[in-house]
């Protein structure tokens, strides 16, 4: 690893377990099921939310394959790119799904512009991140 640059592993890790942050707030702040974003994740193939965590993982693992392949760097390059997967996810296959259309759409954009930054940055043992 150059410069004490965290693995990409480490990074999909950080990444998948904490995009679902500003989600999760938000279901508590109002109320709502914590779960209910994985569950809708896991209706994409008929199951409940053991069956989201598995498409969650799928889906976060093909997105990091593809940003990792169009090297997406920084904050911004990072931001951006969870806006236009948050686009393609939610907005264009999701919209046919009931349980996803029905989810509160400003936390779950914010979900997917957090793993796009937390994927795309890199901190390195001094604490820079580039």
């Amino acid at each position: 690893m150059p410069n004490g640059e965290p693995s990409l592993m480490r990074r999909f890790l950080v990444a998948v377990v904490l995009s679902g942050v500003p989600s999760t707030m938000h279901a508590l702040a109002v109320g709502d099921s914590p779960l209910r974003a994985t569950r809708a994740a896991g209706s994409l193939v008929r199951g409940g939310a053991g069956a989201g965590v598995v498409v969650h993982l799928a889906v976060s693992a093909f997105w990091t394959f593809v940003l990792t392949r169009l090297r997406v760097r920084g904050v911004v390059g990072g931001a951006v790119a969870g806006m236009l997967i948050a686009a393609l996810d939610l907005e264009v296959i999701g919209r046919h799904n009931p349980q996803i259309r029905a989810l509160p759409r400003a936390p779950q954009w914010l979900d997917h512009v957090a793993f796009g930054v937390l994927l795309a940055c890199r901190a390195d043992r001094r604490g820079q991140i580039s």
